[in-house]
């Protein structure tokens, strides 16, 4: 059996918007309004598509599990209109300076740790080095270094001002930066055809 690949994706400024800090209600939940068709772009180029996601509102207790949960299942009917899918949701709910217990640690699961990585790897067995981390932030970028995946930073959410406030005091440096997750699907396809 041939190994696919993998496209690790961060959520919030990178598939939906992320004005306003914490999503914790579904209604509040939008689409870019190219992520849809740019991830059904992704499942045409035969990749796995993982969401990996900090929810550190859970350890701050902004928000629950639950909540979470229904904003996921929200993001997969949208997804679907498009004729999109993700093949798995990783998310981790802690954050060391957290109220609640047990998320109150510190966690390999919140990124740049790769315990999201490692849970995925271990359930799907993708090959690393044709696989891509695509987000927002250098936590993204670091995450998906340290993985041995290709990186790309989008200028959507808090990319723009990640980029062109901070990138010299990174000690990790994506591979690609592009305009948002649609420009990442097209620069993936060209690579692809190249």
């Amino acid at each position: 059996m041939d190994l696919k690949k993998a496209v690790f994706l961060d959520r919030d400024g990178t598939i939906n918007w992320d004005e306003n800090g914490y999503i914790n209600n579904p209604d509040d939940f939008h689409l870019y309004p190219y992520a849809g068709k740019a991830i059904a772009e992704l499942n045409k180029m035969d990749f796995l598509i993982f969401v990996v996601t900090n929810q550190s509102g859970v350890a701050r207790d902004i928000y629950k599990i639950q909540d979470i949960e229904a904003i996921h299942d929200k993001m997969n009917i949208c997804l679907k209109e498009f004729g999109a899918h993700i093949d798995e949701i990783f998310f981790s709910p802690y954050h060391k300076h957290g109220k609640i217990t047990p998320y109150n640690v510190d966690h390999e699961d919140r990124k740049p740790g790769l315990g999201m990585f490692k849970k995925a790897l271990k359930k799907y067995n993708f090959i690393i080095k044709n696989s891509f981390m695509i987000g927002d932030r250098y936590a993204d970028i670091a995450f998906g270094k340290k993985a041995g995946l290709t990186t790309i930073l989008v200028l959507t959410g808090n990319g723009e001002k990640e980029f062109f406030q901070k990138r010299n005091d990174r000690e990790y440096k994506p591979d690609f930066v592009v305009k948002n997750l649609m420009s990442a699907a097209k620069l993936m396809q060209w690579m692809k055809d190249k």
